[in-house]
This record gives structure tokens, C-alpha cells and sequence, in this order.
């Protein structure tokens, strides 16, 4: 299938490894021009050139923090500046520590804030007046099956991928008259470093060893395994392009079946 992706103008965020990674390389593997973000620059740089040798694509990479708005606008920026125009952003961003509601300070609450839920503001405000000018849009966030089930012993995540769900459900139907699709992309248990952070923070709170807290983690999939980043980048590809042209305002769940909620 022809996704109709060649020569489009993307932004992914967090792209250094994990989902991040995985999306920027499937986007680029359909002829997307790329911009590309993370905290790293050895890290961003390195992923840059694996996606430029397995894919021949052109991709720029950006030392970023995300939760700025400067660095947001820069990231857009970029993408005119080297590309022309913008027309699709991947939202990522790495998600905050584990723990419980009320061992959490108001630093970590407001640093969570600024990161996963407000740096997807700031992303959207920079990049929306390219893509109207662009005449094609699609706004991806990729946030965590805890916006449908929340998940035990990650309070911060809990409540910022489900205020990330609110306001892209919002921004769908205010920016459906421009053409501009935005959706959410909601992973469960993906084979990645966050996955393995977790399985750690799991196996400390239980006291049991990491691997029985991972073999009783992948028990409740309904696949029998964790998903594998490709997986959901296949997703991000299809919403992003011509093929997706009527979805908007949709959490879409990447999980084995694992979750259990309507």
C-alpha cells in the first residue's frame, strides 16, 4: 500500500530509542522528511544516522527538552527551515518516575506536568500554523494504556496521559475544520527500556526478583508476550497518512488485549 507519506515533513519527539525510535524509523522508511529530538545528543545523533543508512531518508537531529516551549518552537523551525514546511508530529515524551499518589513531591508533580502534558501544548501551538498552511495535518501523542486503566504504582503517569487524552479529544474537534487529525496512541507492555525502568521500580516495591515480577507482568497479555516497537510504529505510519484520512479523536490501544476496559 501507497501511504501516500513520501515528502511529508515530520517531527518526532524522544526519538533516541524505544517508540520514539521505532516511529521515526517507520516514518522514514515511507519517504518522510524527518526532524528528529531527545535529551542525548550522542544518543539522537547515532539513532539519526542508523535511520539516514537503513532508509536513505533525510533527517535532522535536535538536542531538545521537550517540556520547553523555545525548544518546541525551535523544533518547528527546523523542520521549515531545512524541509519547507510541517506537516506531522509524533508527541513523546519519556514517562515520570513510579510510585505511589503521596509519595510523590510537587517537583516531581510539576516537573511530570511540564513534561508529558504540557510539552504537548507547547507542540501543537508551534506546529498547527504550518500545517494549516501545509493543508494536511495529523497530530499524534503517544501517551500509555493508562489512559483507559490506570496502572498501580504509576500515580504521575496515571494523571497526565489522562489529561494528554483530554486535550487531544478536544483539539480534534477544534482543529477537524482545518484537516488537521489528532489521535492518541496508547501502548501497553512494549519491549523497551521504559518497560524494563518499570519491571525494576516493580520488582524493589515487592522485593521480588525482576524476572518473576516480568513473567507475571507478560501472564496477564492475552498474547502471551510483550509487544515489540515496530508494532506500534505501524500504527503511528497508518494515522499519519493518507490511509487514516478519517480518524480523529481516538485513543487507539497497543496492547495484546491486555486491558480490560471499554
Amino acid at each position: 500500500m501507497d501511504f501516500g507519506l513520501k515528502g511529508k515533513r515530520a517531527i518526532v519527539m524522544a526519538a533516541s530509542r524505544g517508540l520514539g525510535y521505532a516511529s521515526a524509523l517507520g516514518l522514514a522508511r515511507e519517504g518522510c522528511h524527518l526532524v528528529i529530538c531527545s535529551r542525548d545528543q550522542a544518543r539522537i545523533e547515532a539513532a539519526a544516522e542508523t535511520i539516514r543508512r537503513e532508509t536513505g531518508a533525510r533527517v535532522k537531529a535536535l538536542t531538545a527538552d521537550v517540556s520547553s516551549a523555545s525548544e518546541a518552537r525551535r523544533l518547528v523551525d527546523t523542520a521549515v527551515a531545512e524541509y519547507g514546511g510541517l506537516e506531522i508530529v509524533v508527541h513523546n515524551a519519556g514517562g515520570p518516575p513510579a510510585g505511589e499518589t503521596l509519595a510523590m513531591s510537587d517537583e516531581q508533580w510539576q516537573k511530570a506536568f511540564e513534561q508529558n502534558l504540557l510539552s504537548f501544548t507547547r507542540i501543537v501551538h508551534a506546529a498547527v500554523p504550518e500545517m494549516k498552511k501545509a493543508g494536511y495535518g495529523r497530530v499524534l501523542t503517544i501517551a500509555s494504556s493508562s489512559i483507559k486503566q490506570p496502572i498501580p504504582n504509576l500515580a504521575l503517569s496515571n494523571a497526565l496521559r489522562a489529561g494528554v487524552w483530554g486535550l487531544a479529544k478536544t483539539l480534534s474537534r477544534e482543529l477537524a475544520p482545518k484537516g488537521i487529525l489528532v489521535n492518541v496512541i496508547a501502548p501497553g507492555r512494549i519491549d523497551t527500556e521504559r518497560i524494563a525502568e518499570l519491571d525494576q521500580a516493580n520488582a524493589q516495591k515487592s522485593g521480588k526478583p525482576v524476572d518473576e515480577v516480568r513473567k507475571a507482568s507478560v501472564a496477564t497479555i492475552p498474547l502471551g508476550r510483550l509487544g515489540r516497537p515496530e508494532e506500534l510504529a505501524n500504527l503511528v505510519v497508518f494515522l499519519a497518512s493518507q490511509a487514516g484520512s478519517y480518524i480523529s479523536g481516538q485513543a487507539i490501544m497497543v496492547d495484546g488485549a491486555a486491558g480490560n476496559a471499554l
